[in-house]
């Protein structure tokens, strides 16, 4: 039977479920149910509408922080931490161990050291210098020193 690879940028949602649904089906039988649930926190200003915050979800006893963004005039006010401190108290609530997250800025990822978060790889040598980071954090370890010597 011949075989037709095609090589696209236009995914469309057949596509992706011709995919999704099978890999979707054999992770459920391979590792059972996830009891994967979104979690967010919603950064609003003072008329109440979303100006940033965190997106992610709880599956299989980690975090996963997918997304953490505070808009510029009110960076400096140390709410990245309050949300990650706030999105681990919730899972920690769900019975979660850790958290993860991943960030290309160097500044994020100061401040994902600064709450407790080790690197964990980097993916160095994208376009334009950059690097990627992946970064965790267990719940039930006390903080560590990353500075080893």
């Amino acid at each position: 039977m011949p075989q037709m690879l095609t090589v696209t940028d236009r995914l469309t949602p057949e596509d992706e479920k011709a995919v999704r649904d099978p890999l979707v089906a054999y992770n459920l039988a391979r590792f059972g149910e996830s009891d994967r649930r979104d979690l967010a926190v919603i950064l609003r200003n003072d008329a109440g509408e979303a100006e940033g915050g965190l997106t992610g979800h709880t599956g299989r006893g980690w975090l996963y922080v997918q997304l953490l963004f505070i808009p510029e005039h009110r960076r400096g006010e140390g709410l990245a931490a309050t949300l990650l401190s706030l999105a681990e108290d919730e899972a920690r609530a769900r019975g979660c161990v850790g958290a993860y997250i991943d960030t290309m800025n160097p500044v994020a990822r100061s401040a994902y050291v600064k709450a407790g978060y080790r690197p964990l790889g980097e993916l160095q040598y994208l376009e334009g210098g950059h690097s990627i980071t992946w970064l965790c954090k267990r719940f039930d370890c006390k903080e560590e020193s990353h500075e080893r010597g």
